[in-house]
């Protein structure tokens, strides 16, 4: 939910808060934060406040909040987009970035953990954190898996797939990140909308594997 404030040139206190109904004992509930369109630019429909005082509602985007001096979760998202996140390292099993035709190969990252950076913003400290939420495997032959899971090795991994001719294969793995910050050590607040870093490709070779007739030995 937002719930920020900042102050104007001339010393006014302004705040922003999401256009809620009211619950039980007059506390706002908010089901759901309502979206809008502001000179074709996206915001926040949010109620203002002026020194306390319930001044109107209004769509708040990320550029009008920069001239009122208040964080909102578009102004973040811009922020968010902007920095730097780790990328997933993908890893295969078999090793040596060699597989067989027609045997499973299993794909998997360890990049699991959240990842926070802090930044001012408008003369505020912001805390942004980016959790991995979901995976984009592409096998480099045109197919991918998008999923949750991290994968994993043999035996355990869940994101295998199968090649079916040999050659050479540059498979990848994207992370989709879902963001979430707080403002001067504050409640978490959700970042409206995901991002997806790209992964750097692995070379693999795929080579078949057949029966060979040998010469037993004598003794």
């Amino acid at each position: 939910m937002i719930a920020t404030s900042g102050t104007s040139g001339d010393g006014r206190v302004i705040e922003v808060r999401d256009a809620c109904g009211l619950g039980g004992e007059g506390v706002n509930v908010c089901y759901e934060t309502a979206t809008c369109t502001e000179d074709g630019e996206p915001g926040t429909f949010v109620d203002v406040y002026i020194d306390g005082e319930f001044s109107g509602k209004a769509c708040l985007t990320p550029g009008i909040a920069e001239n009122l001096a208040v964080i909102t979760p578009g102004l973040v998202l811009r922020e968010f987009e902007r920095l730097t996140w780790p990328s997933s390292e993908l890893q295969v099993q078999p090793v040596d970035q060699r597989t067989a035709v027609n045997w499973e190969t299993f794909f998997f990252t360890d990049n699991t953990a959240p990842h926070t950076q802090t930044v001012t913003l408008l003369g505020q400290q912001v805390t942004i954190e980016a959790t991995p939420s979901e995976y984009v495997y592409r096998f480099g032959e045109g197919a991918s898996a998008r999923t949750a899971s991290p994968g994993g090795p043999y035996p355990r991994g869940d994101v295998t797939h199968v090649y079916r001719a040999k050659g050479s294969a540059s498979p990848s793995v994207d992370t989709v990140y879902t963001g979430r910050y707080r403002v001067n050590g504050g409640q978490w607040i959700d970042i409206p909308a995901p991002l997806t870093v790209a992964g750097a490709p692995v070379t693999l070779q795929v080579i078949e594997i057949g029966p060979r007739l040998v010469t037993p030995p004598t003794d």
